[in-house]
């Protein structure tokens, strides 16, 4: 694919070693993506994906280099590295992708806010033994018409650490992960998205999914689409969490605004399922000998450009990271979010005008790639989101996390 815009500004960026990353991941993403359909089909989550990934040492790529792992992302001053990786994964397999985005943004958090101690603890399972985190959230407390309880957990403080009860929903990679990151508030239900807690209520603390006391429902989830992300309902009974495992001091999180570097990395998973539904339409394109069509090459012409345009936007928020720029990642960050989702979204339509019905007939991938981005685009409010760029343009308060007002 000719991204010759693109190749002039963000891959000069890279050095060696990085391209040599990219590579090895699009070798591993090619056997994933022979495994995606079934996967969709069956609802299950990727895990010889991650077995692959495991033995070409790439899990452990936010892992800093003293722990043993590629020290890539946002703290380590090589953050589209990561999230090229992210793209080529999310290209073979959204679902992936985003499983993927949970275990490496969690090793982030956990770098920027665990203990040395703790680092040295769960960074060797990573980097040693392939283990698979996770960060969960979600604890909506608004009921969906027919949806008869809401989610939500309550922890209790006992001698040695907290015990937990309750619910949450979304939990990416639950029937696949073998730690967590759990968001809970002491004040009650609602994780860090749904509370109106003070930040200092909001706790981080891991806790080791082989707990008999942690149990999946995998009953409710049942979406149109990112079925392999397996973001089944997990069910807390009587979990204890020792105060060791306690991440940071209460309400970091939030005060640090860690959400805000996550939110381009969605991006990139994005452009992944973008440049998917791009390089079939080239390959149909030219084996229907529609290339010609002058309403065809507009399409092409409009798809290129979006991928072009993404690339830039995740190069330019991921080089104010790099570059300690802080305050203006998250902004640039938010506004990267939000045109890449348009843009991908468009490229994927683009993608079905110009091939027809027949691209949305299995085993075609962009049946998939159309039910999953559509579906993860929803992981935030665009409107929201839109809101909250325009909120910091006009010099009014704002969370540039979770875009409330």
């Amino acid at each position: 694919m000719d991204l010759a815009i693109s190749e002039a500004t963000w891959l000069q960026s890279l050095g060696p070693h990085s391209h040599e990353l990219l590579e090895q991941v699009g070798d591993v993403a090619t056997e994933c993506a022979k495994r995606a359909d079934e996967h969709d089909r069956t609802g299950t989550f990727p895990a010889k994906d991650f077995d692959d990934l495991a033995a070409a040492g790439l899990n452990a790529a936010t892992v800093p280099r003293e722990h043993g792992g590629l020290g890539l992302g946002p703290l380590n001053g090589d953050t589209l590295t990561l999230w090229l990786m992210t793209k080529e994964l999310a290209k073979a397999d959204l679902s992936l992708g985003r499983c993927w985005e949970g275990h490496t943004n969690s090793l982030v958090l956990l770098q920027a806010l665990a203990s040395e101690q703790q680092q040295e603890r769960w960074f060797d399972g990573v980097a040693r033994r392939g283990q698979k985190w996770v960060a969960w959230s979600g604890e909506p407390q608004a009921r969906k018409p027919g949806e008869g309880t809401r989610f939500g957990t309550s922890i209790t403080a006992v001698e040695g650490g907290w015990v937990l009860d309750g619910t949450k929903a979304f939990a990416t990679s639950a029937t696949g992960a073998d730690w967590a990151l759990l968001l809970v508030n002491t004040a009650g239900p609602g994780g860090a998205r749904h509370a109106d807690a003070p930040p200092e209520g909001l706790l981080l603390l891991a806790c080791d999914l082989s707990d008999p006391t942690v149990t999946v429902d995998e009953s409710w989830w049942d979406p149109i689409g990112m079925r392999a992300t397996a973001s089944h309902v997990v069910e807390f009974g009587q979990t204890f969490l020792p105060e060791e495992n306690l991440i940071g001091t209460p309400g970091a999180y939030l005060h640090q605004g860690w959400q805000s570097a996550f939110t381009p990395h969605y991006a990139a998973s994005f452009l992944g399922a973008a440049e998917g539904a791009f390089d079939y339409a080239l390959e149909y394109l030219a084996r229907q000998n529609k290339t010609a069509d002058p309403y065809v090459q507009q399409r092409a012409g409009s798809m290129k450009v979006n991928i072009e345009t993404s690339h830039l936007w995740l190069a330019h928020v991921a080089q104010l990271w790099d570059s300690g720029q802080r305050a203006g990642a998250q902004r640039a960050g938010n506004s990267a979010r939000h045109l890449v989702e348009h843009l991908a979204l468009e490229t994927v339509d683009h993608c079905v005008r110009a091939c027809g019905a027949r691209s949305l007939v299995r085993p075609s991938p962009v049946e998939r790639i159309l039910r999953d981005l559509t579906f993860y685009a929803r992981h935030d409010n665009d409107d929201h989101v839109l809101a909250t760029i325009g909120r910091a343009a006009l010099g009014e308060t704002h969370d540039s996390s979770f875009f409330k007002p």
